[in-house]
């Protein structure tokens, strides 16, 4: 059986990553700009680069949830806070992915939080509607359509469920994440202007398509470990987007490796990372929706829970 290449990435490491430190300056000033000046744009153009600006405040969440852009956790921790997004707290999104990152449980709908699996108890649970919901999930299309509203009631429930039981902590993550909640929409509603509507479905809705988008191919059941996790060469367009997170079996070992590095040490070890992952390599985004885009992802019950 193949070993991890674990040696073959060795990466200095720097106190303060100023690309970083620029590109969440530049995701914060972008989106106090495109909301104080949104009523001087046209509309689709508003709602396609607030879409753009909360994805890509969730791919800098995702990169300070790793130790990025100091060595002091708190002040990255503060970066990532801001709920831009509206319904994911930070301290629940950071405990759940750094949960996602053992990658033996990959892709279990028992252990790892962020699988797309069902068990087959959850499945019959479903029901008739819920199942074809579920189905048409599995599609690019779906994915990106209802896929957002999937997760975000997915989600909720779940956290209600939590909070009514009284699970240490929640309560008071809430309760932190709703004053973020209430400064956000009083800058986006009442000092701006802007339509709720336009904010939710234009910058929310929108953002979490592109990131479904990007967790999409991300990860399918193998034996080994190793093998569940895809890349995503040649996007050109996205990969920014995603902070190169398409690069994802990459990520996954060695997840300390800052996003702007991620590209040039991919190429170095191309050979090396597609041997590790059993070549489950996608063309870019397009060559994913060309295979997948009315058809299944994979099977939608998880073969060890079957």
């Amino acid at each position: 059986m193949r070993e991890t290449p674990s040696y073959i990435i060795k990466v200095p490491s720097r106190r303060v990553e100023w690309p970083t430190v620029i590109l969440a300056v530049a995701i914060y000033g972008g989106f106090l700009a495109l909301t104080w000046w949104w009523e001087f744009l046209p509309l689709a153009l508003v709602a396609l680069a607030g879409g753009w600006l909360i994805a890509w405040h969730g791919s800098l969440q995702h990169e300070v949830i790793h130790g990025h852009p100091t060595g002091n956790q708190r002040i990255n921790n503060a970066i990532g806070s801001i709920p831009l997004s509206l319904w994911l707290p930070y301290e629940i999104y950071r405990e759940s992915h750094l949960e996602h990152h053992r990658d033996e449980h990959l892709t279990d709908p028992i252990e790892d939080p962020e699988s797309s699996y069902f068990t087959k108890t959850a499945w019959e649970r479903l029901g008739a509607a819920g199942k074809l919901l579920a189905c048409w999930n599995t599609t690019l299309l779906g994915r990106l359509t209802i896929g957002p509203a999937v997760m975000l009631l997915s989600f909720l429930v779940q956290e209600w469920r939590l909070v009514r039981a009284g699970e240490p902590g929640r309560m008071r993550i809430w309760t932190i994440h709703m004053i973020g909640i209430a400064t956000v929409l009083l800058w986006v509603t009442v000092i701006c202007g802007m339509p709720f509507w336009l904010y939710f479905f234009g910058f929310v809705y929108l953002g979490a398509a592109m990131t479904r988008l990007r967790s999409y191919a991300e990860h399918r059941y193998a034996e080994r470990h190793q093998e569940r996790t895809a890349i995503v060469e040649n996007s050109h367009l996205f990969g920014p987007l995603f902070l190169y997170n398409n690069l994802h079996v990459l990520h996954h070992l060695k997840p300390g490796i800052s996003w702007y590095r991620l590209p040039a040490i991919y190429r170095k070890n191309r050979g090396a990372l597609i041997a590790t992952n059993g070549g489950l390599v996608y063309n870019s985004y397009w060559d994913i929706a060309r295979r997948y885009f009315l058809k299944p992802h994979d099977s939608i019950t998880h073969p060890n829970h079957s």
